[in-house]
């Protein structure tokens, strides 16, 4: 049966997968009512589109710090790509490169930095933890540069891991021909059984909670999980490159807004000082559309890279790339919009605005 949609790679991934990988990836933390949220606040905001436009012509390329992509549809830091498939951040790292588009490498990839850069040419990120020992960081942080990587996103909201009862029924431990090849040498590599969740027992072990705002790098920083216009005021103040719209997948801190609802906050208080970007919940075109709509500059997606991973290797990652690009585009088409700065507010409706007909003029 063909793939017509991002969504339907899940329960293939589903039955593809061992329990104890599909549960890692699709999983949320506790109650898991932020990971339904990520994609129900969606469907609570409406298109308001313009017609008799000509749309024969669609631009959807964009820069990103300074680095022109096709579409403002990136791949987000996902952990255990090979957990997925064999060939795991290989192929994720190829079919982003053929999309056009940029891959961010996560600190917790089964492959490393050079072997990624290998594949070939590519704009790539790499997503960093803030671990105890500062000199694996400085060490990371270099590995990354070299290898030609061109931006940092740093991870802000994991000073412990959040509670995945999926994670600990399994006892989830990575598989032991794998391991985390950024830490390989560095004695950080391997993840031990425990007796609840072999990950969050590494987290607590290596994980630097007394992060705040410091900097390590030459490369531009996108700060990795702001929800507020508070934080998003410090991340500029500290000098951020940018911000990235983040509740880790609801896999964090559970009953934090949907990403989609804390972007405009997020937005409003960055007043166009630096991009904001949003990831969780995208599926659709026209999530993309309704993101940029609310200011965002682009967004990235997590989930979908590992459930068509799963199913169908470097060809289901460009797959999904390719559908979610025709949906947008199409969204684009049919809201009257020919590149993407004719997206505005004016495009859509949400359950927050005031309603327009009590901004009427009385007769």
């Amino acid at each position: 049966m063909e793939v017509t949609n991002v969504t339907e790679y899940e329960a293939i991934a589903k039955q593809k997968l061992p329990k104890m990988a599909f549960d890692y990836y699709a999983s949320g933390a506790e109650d898991e009512w932020t990971l339904a949220e990520n994609r129900n606040a969606f469907s609570r905001i409406l298109f308001r589109p313009r017609i008799l436009i000509d749309v024969s012509k669609i631009d959807m390329a964009t820069t990103v710090l300074g680095f022109k992509i096709s579409m403002p549809i990136m791949i987000a830091p996902t952990a255990f790509q090979k957990m997925a498939h064999p060939e795991g951040e290989y192929a994720t790292a190829r079919a982003a490169s053929a999309a056009g588009t940029i891959m961010t490498l996560s600190s917790w990839a089964t492959s490393s930095v050079e072997e990624v850069a290998s594949t070939g040419p590519g704009i790539r990120f790499f997503q960093l933890y803030v671990y105890k020992d500062r000199n694996v960081v400085a060490q990371l942080v270099r590995r990354a540069e070299r290898a030609g990587f061109k931006a940092i996103a740093l991870t802000v909201d994991t000073p412990k891991l959040g509670r995945r009862e999926a994670d600990i029924k399994n006892r989830f431990t990575l598989p032991p021909f794998l391991t985390l090849k950024n830490f390989e040498g560095l004695d950080l590599g391997k993840m031990d059984k425990a007796n609840d969740s072999g990950l969050a027992s590494y987290v607590a072990g290596q994980i630097d909670r007394t992060l705040s705002w410091k900097t390590i790098t030459k490369l531009p920083i996108l700060v990795k999980g702001v929800l507020t216009a508070e934080d998003a005021r410090l991340s500029i103040q500290a000098g951020a490159a940018g911000i990235i719209v983040s509740n880790h997948g609801a896999r964090q801190l559970d009953y934090v807004p949907a990403t989609i609802m804390a972007l405009e906050e997020v937005v409003k208080a960055a007043q166009g000082r630096v991009p904001v970007f949003l990831d969780g919940g995208v599926r659709r075109g026209t999530d993309v559309f309704k993101a940029l709509a609310l200011g965002a500059s682009g967004i990235f997606i997590g989930r979908p890279v590992v459930f068509s991973l799963a199913s169908e290797g470097e060809a289901g990652v460009r797959k999904v790339l390719q559908m979610l690009r025709e949906e947008f585009e199409l969204t684009m088409a049919l809201s009257g919009c020919r590149s993407l700065k004719e997206i505005t507010r004016d495009h859509i409706v949400t359950d927050w605005d005031h309603p327009r007909a009590r901004l009427a003029p009385k007769l």
